[in-house]
């Protein structure tokens, strides 16, 4: 649906909503650091969570604003520009994209699955590296958008 939707809008708009997906990018990366900032001055010791259903977990799934806002601001705009220089590469991205995500989800589970044998500053690290990683994908998002913004003129 993002993708038919963005196909539909001037490129002008595209390069806006890019850098807006920069900024909610940047956003999640400063978030990522306060938890990590947060967690360095609680106690080691971390209160359990109740365990969730999986009911639940597919409710917040489908929920999660997450995939929308991402395909419309992130992913989308990038297949779309890379639509309009060769469909291989726009089929090539999605393909790299979902790859990446079956392999960093079984990667995520198997991390957070183990965490506990990280301890507490090991899975501390873990939140920085995120936040870092964001930090560097929204900036990325941004220079990709300013440089497209200048590129026009």
């Amino acid at each position: 649906i993002a993708l038919i939707l963005l196909s539909r809008v001037p490129e002008s708009f595209q390069i806006v909503i890019r850098a807006a997906g920069g900024l909610l990018l940047l956003y999640l990366a400063w978030a990522s650091y306060r938890n990590w900032q947060e967690s360095v001055f609680q106690d080691s010791e971390q209160s359990e969570s109740a365990p969730r259903t999986l009911l639940q977990a597919v409710m917040v799934n489908l929920l999660n604003p997450n995939p929308y806002l991402g395909w419309s601001l992130v992913l989308g705009p990038a297949v779309m520009d890379a639509w309009q220089k060769d469909r291989t590469y726009a089929v090539v991205l999605i393909a790299a994209f979902y790859g990446t995500m079956v392999v960093g989800l079984a990667g995520t589970i198997f991390l957070f699955g183990s965490a506990n044998r990280l301890g507490p500053r090991g899975r501390r690290g873990v939140v920085l590296l995120s936040a870092g990683i964001l930090a560097a994908l929204g900036i990325c998002q941004l220079v990709l958008s300013f440089l497209d913004i200048f590129g026009a003129i």
